[in-house]
């Protein structure tokens, strides 16, 4: 059976329906067992009967309180209604009703199947001997009924404390995106603003790319993720847009292996990553360098780093990489719950600079 979160509403609902019902079958061997050993009754005959009727009362006692429930709360526009205790009024007559109903037709089908012939509460002569078989059919019903009551509300109560929650790093993620996006941009317009005094053609050609590339970006942060080669893509414009200015000081490089260029992302995840590396690496470095973003799969894990070959994190100044690697941690904090990482460290591989990974679980 499939975990209830990977389930749509109904579909749940019908699982737990079922799981009752599961439970409800295991009653009816625990009480066959019991009878077997206390009065030495033949075991498969009083399983059979045992069964029947404890799956019997278990379908009208549940159904009856899914049928109150949906009545009394039928203006609820959501499907709250189907977890809900119509109150012990109503389910005093409901588990009644049910137990007689439920304990009079899983008697008659177990005498279909056995072949015997064992009253039911409506054909015993005996008023104080039915009384006596009813109130003994009630016990387990209304202890099975209280029982899956409990299970029934604290799973709703540990459902809404879940949805709290998504809600909850939902908006703390629309947040952080509203602050990234005008960063990203008065970024890029304090770069535009430079090269306007120092070369104004280029600054031309530099403000219709940024006037697409800021068209393109707005629109995909407005979605809650986007598949990695539009990640890339935005990567790939903001860095023709840094080669305007910076020329061939700016060396980009992009490795996005073809099974994962689907794979979802949130929109601007890496795109912090890459100013911090263009502005504290490879601007204040003589040489510029290379900026390399690539993406690989490591078991269930998708490994994205941005390396450059600047300057490195000895010269580069704290304050002003702060905001960019502050937004990228709780983002991933906010949509992963601590399972995706973050890190900055300086390259080892002898071309200095820093490179940046971030971890985050493949989907």
């Amino acid at each position: 059976m499939l975990p209830a979160d990977t389930l749509a509403p109904r579909e749940r609902r019908v699982q737990r329906f079922l799981v009752r019902g599961a439970r409800s079958l295991g009653i009816g061997v625990a009480i066959a067992m019991v009878l077997t050993a206390a009065y030495g009754h033949n075991f498969l005959p009083t399983l059979v009967y045992s069964c029947l009727i404890a799956l019997g009362c278990w379908f009208f006692i549940d159904t009856g309180r899914i049928v109150a429930a949906r009545w009394m709360y039928r203006h609820q526009r959501d499907h709250g209604a189907y977890g809900q205790w119509p109150g012990w009024q109503w389910m005093v007559v409901i588990v009644l009703v049910g137990t007689v109903i439920g304990y009079t037709l899983g008697n008659a089908m177990g005498n279909w199947l056995t072949g015997f012939n064992s009253p039911g509460l409506v054909d015993i002569g005996d008023t104080r001997k039915a009384l006596g078989l009813l109130i003994f059919a009630l016990v387990p019903g209304i202890a099975a009924t209280y029982f899956f009551y409990s299970r029934e509300r604290l799973a709703m109560s540990e459902a809404q404390a879940q949805l709290a929650q998504r809600q909850a790093a939902e908006n703390q993620l629309k947040l952080l995106e509203s602050q990234l996006e005008p960063h990203m941009l008065f970024n890029t317009l304090a770069n535009l603003r430079v090269l306007i005094g120092m070369d104004p053609p280029r600054a031309q050609a530099m403000l219709d790319r940024l006037i697409a590339f800021l068209r393109a970006t707005l629109e995909a942060s407005r979605q809650g993720s986007h598949p990695l080669s539009t990640e890339f893509a935005r990567i790939n414009d903001y860095m023709e847009l840094m080669q305007i200015r910076m020329g061939d000081r700016l060396k980009p490089q992009l490795d996005l292996p073809p099974d994962l260029a689907n794979q979802p992302v949130p929109p601007l995840l890496l795109q912090p990553l890459v100013e911090n590396a263009i502005k504290h690496g490879l601007e204040p470095h003589v040489s510029g360098g290379r900026l390399a973003v690539s993406a690989r799969r490591e078991g269930d894990t998708l490994v994205l780093r941005v390396r450059d070959t600047g300057q490195g994190l000895g010269m580069a100044s704290v304050e002003g990489t702060r905001f960019g690697l502050q937004q990228v941690r709780e983002r991933l904090a906010a949509l992963h719950n601590g399972v995706a990482t973050l890190d900055l460290a300086d390259a080892t591989d002898g071309d200095g600079g820093a490179v940046a990974t971030v971890r985050l679980p493949i989907r």
